[in-house]
């Protein structure tokens, strides 16, 4: 008996992935919303199972809302070192990320919990042609959304003549298409941009409207699946290469596409909870659209889908088969629209 506990022993510190030799790492963490989103929860979550499964040896500290740049700036700052894994907004750099773009289109992800888990999955084969000066975690997704403003809007050719806060670049493409004009805000500076007038609408997610207090200032909201924004973890480069071979197989094993639905569903859960929130509001009309205004929006988002093709053949890759491959991934996943 002794000699059958002895030869467990051996065999559960053999399968112990880190070594105790390890030098210990501190990870900045930085993200551009503030503590109370459940992003922060998510990522925490993230850390602290990176933590554990390092024995200890991988420790972490959160700087979230912006502490150690702007919202916009957080790819360099994984690039740079500023911050060892930061959440970027591909969006926010028109043109920067032309592939990852797809995942923006408009109703094209209809679910956020396995649309996280299926554009990581597709995504995976062209990160290193847009991002290879960081270390690739995953992508997610946010709960689907509309537009919500200061009139209603059920038609595109409403958006005529209107300022518009894009989410990301494709759907700041679209407003332009519409006859609209962008008016450039992060997340943070959205509803002091609203209050002053600078812009009439916004594309954004529910369970944040009433976060960042935007429901306060915009009375009008499209209850559909418009657009969602795609955003990846990404790590620096020399930070992870410093690493030991045990601790980057802890890295590894924390970015997968399954790793990608675990972090992006609380957000996903607190976004969808957010719709029910804003309808309780008094003064709030949330309505939808029915089948004939819906195709109307899809026709004139057809234009993005082109242009989509252009970036994309211009960052070397096949358009065609990759935004095939987009659906099929969707479809595998049952998180298509």
């Amino acid at each position: 008996m002794k000699t059958i506990v002895a030869a467990m022993a051996l065999l559960l510190a053999a399968s112990v992935p880190v070594s105790a030799q390890d030098k210990p790492v501190a990870l900045k963490l930085s993200h551009w919303v503030p503590p109370s989103h459940p992003l922060q929860k998510a990522i925490q979550d993230w850390a602290e199972d990176v933590k554990k499964a390092s024995g200890g040896t991988i420790n972490y500290v959160i700087f979230p809302s912006e502490q150690l740049g702007k919202a916009f700036d957080h790819y360099d700052m994984a690039r740079d070192g500023i911050a060892d894994l930061s959440y970027v907004n591909p969006g926010y750099q028109p043109g920067r990320f032309p592939i990852i773009a797809a995942g923006e289109l408009p109703f094209l992800i209809s679910d956020a919990h396995t649309g996280s888990a299926a554009l990581d999955a597709w995504y995976r084969p062209y990160e290193a042609k847009e991002m290879k000066d960081v270390h690739y975690c995953f992508a997610f997704v946010h709960d689907p959304s509309g537009i919500h403003a200061n009139k209603k809007i059920m038609l595109p050719s409403d958006i005529s003549g209107m300022k518009v806060r894009p989410a990301d670049a494709t759907i700041g493409a679209f407003v332009v298409s519409l006859g609209g004009t962008n008016v450039q805000a992060s997340a943070p500076e959205a509803r002091d941009a609203l209050e002053r007038g600078v812009a009439d609408a916004i594309t954004f997610p529910w369970g944040s409207l009433v976060l960042f207090g935007i429901d306060k200032v915009v009375k009008f909201h499209m209850d559909a699946p418009l657009y969602v924004t795609t955003f990846t973890w990404v790590m620096n480069k020399k930070t992870y290469d410093e690493m030991s071979p045990a601790q980057k197989k802890v890295i590894d094993d924390h970015c997968t596409s399954e790793w990608a639905q675990r972090f992006a569903s609380p957000w996903a859960d607190f976004e969808h909870a957010g719709r029910d929130k804003v309808k309780a509001e008094a003064g709030h009309e949330v309505y939808q659209l029915n089948d004939e205004q819906v195709a109307a929006w899809r026709k004139a988002a057809e234009p993005l889908k082109a242009k989509w093709t252009e970036g994309a053949k211009k960052a070397g890759i096949d358009p065609e088969k990759a935004f095939a491959d987009l659906n099929a991934t969707l479809e595998k996943y049952k998180a298509g629209y």
